[in-house]
């Protein structure tokens, strides 16, 4: 079926750029996936396999990828899944090759640590003739590659050209809702990485299912409160992108910032879980960023503080807990 967003591109060709893409072709789409390791553009074009970042996995066979970046500029609407922390730098290299207007959807959850912006933010200043979506929400590279049911958030000022995005990459089994609520879909996305941490953190150190639910609930206070300061709506924040993202995240070993925090909790080094991984867990270097921003905005994240304090080696674990749990009581509201 036709489309108003018939050529994507993906740019980023790790698991997730690589579930994404392969959505977007089972969706109809002529699909053209960039990854700077030669080794997968190889694996995807040679047994439509990406068997660096998701083996296992059969990619569907019109799916191409590319080392070049000047191929990726042609598509008709560009979906960015490389890291927060690399988005500036790659989105300037594409820019002077985007056409006005043509959609970019950021599919990285995070905030620049460097500037502590928001990825709308750094797409502004990269490529402002784009026209900025996000796309967020709770999914597993894995599972939306194998086409198991996923529902995700995507976002656009411009509704009708989220609507648009929505019929171009949308499936039975992977269903964006759409939104105009760019801001709302980027906080959850950003925080819940960090407060995945924390949860894995208490599941390592064997803390119990009460501390841990406990936890994600007060945690999405801080995520909720942060997110109005910001002028998300509450109803983008209570959906998909925020508190349903945030469910999946920190109840799942398969999360790779929980994961990263159950290590954390078991005694292991940052530098010892971060050197066997080949991919990136993005609550890390986003942790300082979110409780900047919460500083500027006047919002209490002690949650958020304490996985910040942790990731940069301020605190200790055991200190750390031992805070929160000395903390006043108070009203819940």
């Amino acid at each position: 079926m036709t489309s108003k967003y018939n050529k994507i591109a993906v740019v980023g060709a790790g698991a997730w750029g690589t579930a994404l893409a392969q959505v977007a072709a089972k969706a109809g789409r002529e699909v053209t996936l960039w990854a700077r390791e030669a080794e997968v553009v190889e694996s995807v074009n040679g047994t439509h396999e990406n068997s660096l970042f998701l083996p296992g996995i059969p990619l569907d066979e019109s799916l191409r990828a590319t080392g070049e970046l000047k191929e990726i500029a042609q598509a008709d609407a560009i979906l960015m899944v490389t890291p927060a922390q690399h988005m500036r730098r790659v989105l300037e290299q594409l820019a002077p090759e985007i056409a006005e207007g043509t959609p970019v959807v950021l599919c990285a959850k995070g905030v620049e640590q460097s500037t502590n912006y928001l990825l709308t933010e750094v797409l502004a200043e990269a490529a402002p003739q784009a026209k900025p979506a996000v796309l967020s929400g709770p999914s597993f590279a894995a599972e939306v590659a194998r086409g198991l049911p996923t529902a995700v958030t995507l976002a656009c000022a411009d509704e009708d050209v989220a609507e648009a995005l929505v019929h171009a990459i949308g499936l039975p089994a992977f269903r964006p809702y759409y939104s105009s609520d760019l801001i709302g879909a980027e906080i959850g996305g950003a925080v819940k990485n960090v407060l995945a941490i924390a949860c894995g953190i208490v599941e390592g150190k064997k803390l119990g299912d009460s501390a841990r639910a406990a936890l994600t609930t007060r945690g999405f206070a801080e995520l909720a409160r942060l997110g109005v300061a910001m002028g998300a709506r509450t109803e983008t924040l209570m959906g998909l992108s925020g508190l349903g993202d945030l469910i999946l995240t920190c109840n799942s070993p398969k999360s790779r910032n929980m994961s990263l925090g159950m290590a954390l909790g078991e005694g292991k080094t940052l530098e010892e879980v971060m050197g066997t991984r080949n991919s990136v867990s993005e609550g890390v270097h986003s942790a300082t960023a979110v409780i900047a921003l919460a500083a500027k905005c006047d919002i209490e994240m002690p949650i958020a503080e304490a996985v910040a304090a942790i990731v940069t080696g301020k605190s200790k674990i055991d200190d750390t807990i031992a805070t929160l749990l000395a903390r006043p009581f108070k009203a819940e509201g």
